[in-house]
């Protein structure tokens, strides 16, 4: 079973940069996608940006220009540079793969999550 953890969240003021990674252990037989999902309190659960086996990328609106997302296969990593950070990027941000384990079993795994806050 893959397990993901992230790390890079914290306070940061507006207008500022962060950079969140995951670092993804376990097997994959094929993957799917890696992706960043973000949770501000109240609110459902957001795509922020993913990028495909391929390489292809898809952004939210809200982050585009904004936030780049990339992965390094060698580390298993996948990383979220978000620069000029609103106050409205404040959430719970979560790392998310989807994969197969085997030709026909398709995963989808959750990091826990880390915090980011974007203070005025």
């Amino acid at each position: 079973q893959v397990q993901l953890m992230e790390s890079g969240g914290g306070l940061m003021q507006a207008g500022g940069s962060l950079r969140l990674s995951c670092a993804v252990s376990g097997s994959i037989f094929k993957l799917d996608s890696m992706g960043w999902y973000r949770q501000a309190t109240g609110t459902q659960r957001e795509l922020v940006a993913r990028v495909t086996d391929s390489g292809s990328t898809e952004y939210a609106e809200r982050v585009k220009g904004r936030f780049t997302i990339s992965r390094d296969y060698a580390r298993k990593m996948l990383y979220l540079q978000m620069n000029s950070l609103k106050p409205g990027d404040t959430a719970v941000y979560y790392c998310n793969v989807q994969y197969y384990s085997d030709p026909w079993k398709y995963v989808e795994v959750w990091g826990q999550g880390t915090l980011v806050t974007v203070s005025s």
